[in-house]
């Protein structure tokens, strides 16, 4: 039953077109005329006029894809120019439903404070951006310091620019930038 229940759909599809298609060419007809001025001057405008059988249209290509589907190794190295590593002054943002966040590159400062900061941005459910990394090495030792917090490489001068940060590592909420 499972295989003819396709056909079935197609024959009840067919059967309940049937009509729709014989009428579709007979002469509109007007059920309730309230005033106004008549649409066809605009339909006139647009000169449509019926396609003839030697008339197609060439077919618009389709953009393909990647053959080979990206993996993280791709995306390195990563490399945010706008983002060094330095000090971030705490500021207040409003950023409401965003998602807790963390910048960090692959430098000992960031490390230190990856390190220190774990068990937080764990129980905050935070994300983080590797802005800076050069090696699948250099992220996997990243993600050792912060275990349960995903890690995943970004270059992020856009970023920077909407949020004017300069500097990481930060942690960045709904409610403010900081260190």
């Amino acid at each position: 039953m499972t295989k003819s229940l396709p056909a079935l759909r197609g024959l009840l599809v067919l059967l309940t077109t049937l009509p729709l298609i014989a009428h579709a060419a007979e002469q509109l007809i007007v059920v309730e005329d309230r005033g106004g001025a008549s649409a066809l001057p605009y339909y006139e405008a647009l000169n449509l006029q019926p396609r003839t059988n030697g008339a197609a249209r060439p077919p618009i290509p389709t953009p393909q894809g990647p053959m080979t589907p990206a993996d993280e190794a791709s995306m390195l190295p990563v490399r945010s120019a706008k983002l060094t590593p330095g000090t971030v002054s705490r500021r207040v943002i409003e950023a409401p439903g965003l998602r807790p966040f963390v910048v960090v590159g692959d430098d000992e400062i960031s490390q230190a404070w990856l390190q220190r900061h774990a068990a937080s941005l764990r129980e905050r459910g935070a994300v983080g951006l590797v802005v800076n990394a050069e090696t699948a090495q250099a992220l996997a030792r990243l993600r050792e310091l912060a275990p349960g917090v995903p890690l995943a490489p970004v270059a992020a001068d856009d970023l920077s620019d909407r949020l004017g940060l300069r500097h990481y590592p930060a942690l960045i909420t709904s409610t403010g930038i900081e260190q």
